[in-house]
């Protein structure tokens, strides 16, 4: 009896050992499978929303991506009676982590069953599915359904009202409607510059100013509506375009005038403080200088605010009583040192410039927000006004701002004195108008006649339209 006690705890000992072997061994092939990263468990993301439009011509994009890797993708496409197949794919690559899958409209027979053409609506099904070991090897999949909303309208824009012609480097309006159930987005384009549109009134119309810039040769403006499935419509506006020139001077830079201002502004600069050379000086604040100030220029005036514009009447600029035009708006300069071979710096003079008294008056002759009180550089002390519908004037060289940062002003308000700050020679105004970040013309926008027949007529041509519907 002794004897077989002996075996049987011997082979209770020897029992445990293996249990605790065994379960040392699924503890570990566990914390393997928890911690390995061939076992994650990261589901891939499809990234569509639950709602999209089509237009059944051009490829719908579907986004799909793994944070370890995709194995394999498929899609199928439903009319409510009918399911096609429309992408399947075996992902061969071992480390693809994202994929667009561009999916085409089946126009033929797939999966012996022809899609209802007529349809408005179809259900896409995307399912992904990961490399990881997960799921007895299977990886982890996902799937998504999205509903289809078929779309092959283009949006409707029609032009209402717009000036007769425009100048280069001046402005023009138009209001024009645009209509479609599903809008994505709108704008009036020139070239490569949007520019962007004010609600006018009611509902589905709307208000631009626009502009030609006085150095671009060609000019033409296009309306351009697109809807959330691809459609796009593009009017053309149809302005008379009127070429102008402008005038091109050569002005000597003498040591004077380089030791004088230039220095003046390059010393009251870090960026430029310790540049001796006279010509690099004189490059420096006329080009890179005035860069600066007129990027910082271009940035606030492209500001256009998207409340709904009631009516918008503008009356003639005349900032300075009295005053005589000292230099021209577009002014293409070349400044040469000692003799007119050596050119060695460039810049446009993209204002009008006007003298009266020293320390005169200025008045803005229209209300407005202003958004800028401070120095500007070249410009000086530089009060900036936003008039709304994207118009704005500047005021550069002052010696005194009378007006605040944010402060709202009525028309006929004194706004700065005149001066010699920046870079002036002489006591004078420096009078800047802008649309949409654009220098433009300041004497349209000082002529009665050019605003009643540019602006006022504008406007009301289409106020008939809107109010007879």
């Amino acid at each position: 009896m002794r004897r077989r006690r002996k075996i049987y705890s011997s082979n209770k000992g020897s029992s445990k050992g293996t249990l605790f072997v065994v379960l040392g061994l699924i503890f570990g092939a566990g914390a393997y499978i928890f911690t390995s990263p061939s076992f994650e468990r990261v589901k891939p993301v499809i990234k569509s929303p639950d709602n999209i439009y089509w237009n059944r011509k051009d490829p719908l994009e579907i986004n799909i991506s793994d944070n370890m890797a995709l194995k394999s993708y498929s899609v199928k496409l439903s009319d409510g009676e009918h399911t096609v197949t429309v992408a399947n794919e075996l992902i061969v690559e071992p480390n693809v982590k994202s994929k667009v899958i561009k999916i085409e409209y089946p126009k033929k027979v797939v999966d012996g069953v022809m899609l209802n053409p007529k349809a408005k609506q179809f259900k896409l099904t995307v399912t992904a599915t990961d490399r990881s070991n997960w799921g007895f090897f299977q990886g982890n999949s996902v799937t998504k359904n999205i509903l289809v909303n078929i779309d092959y309208h283009r949006p409707d824009v029609n032009i209402l009202s717009n000036s007769y012609s425009i100048t280069q480097g001046g402005s023009a309006l138009v209001v024009f409607q645009v209509k479609d159930e599903s809008l994505k987005d709108f704008y009036l384009r020139s070239g490569d510059k949007k520019f962007k549109v004010v609600p006018y009134r009611e509902e589905g119309y709307y208000a631009a100013l626009v502009s030609w810039p006085f150095n671009q040769e060609h000019f033409a403006a296009k309306v351009v509506a697109e809807d959330m499935a691809g459609n796009k419509r593009i009017v053309n506006v149809p302005f008379y375009v009127v070429s102008k020139k402008y005038k091109i001077s050569w002005i000597k830079a003498t040591d004077k005038f380089i030791d004088g201002k230039i220095s003046d502004l390059a010393e009251s600069n870090p960026q430029y403080a310790f540049i001796k050379d006279r010509i690099e000086k004189l490059k420096a604040i006329n080009e890179d200088m005035r860069k600066a100030n007129e990027d910082l220029i271009h940035k606030m005036a492209s500001n256009v605010s998207d409340k709904i514009v009631d009516e918008w009447h503008i009356l003639p600029f005349y900032p300075l009583k009295n005053a005589k035009k000292v230099a021209s708006y577009g002014d293409h300069r070349h400044y040469y040192y000692k003799n007119k071979s050596n050119e060695v710096s460039q810049s446009y003079h993209v204002g009008l410039d006007m003298a009266s008294t020293k320390m005169a008056t200025i008045v803005s002759s229209n209300a407005g927000k202003v958004v800028f009180t401070e120095n500007n550089g070249i410009y000086g002390n530089m009060p900036m006004i936003d008039h709304g519908m994207g118009l704005y004037t500047l005021y550069g060289h002052c010696s005194t701002v009378l007006v605040q940062q944010d402060e709202e002003i009525k028309a006929g308000t004194p706004i700065a004195k005149t001066g010699m700050t920046g870079l002036a020679l002489g006591d004078h105004l420096h009078f800047g108008v802008l649309v949409q970040g654009i220098e433009v013309r300041p004497e349209e926008w000082m002529d009665k006649r050019w605003i009643k027949n540019n602006i006022d007529k504008v406007f009301k041509e289409a106020d008939k339209i809107i109010d007879g519907k």
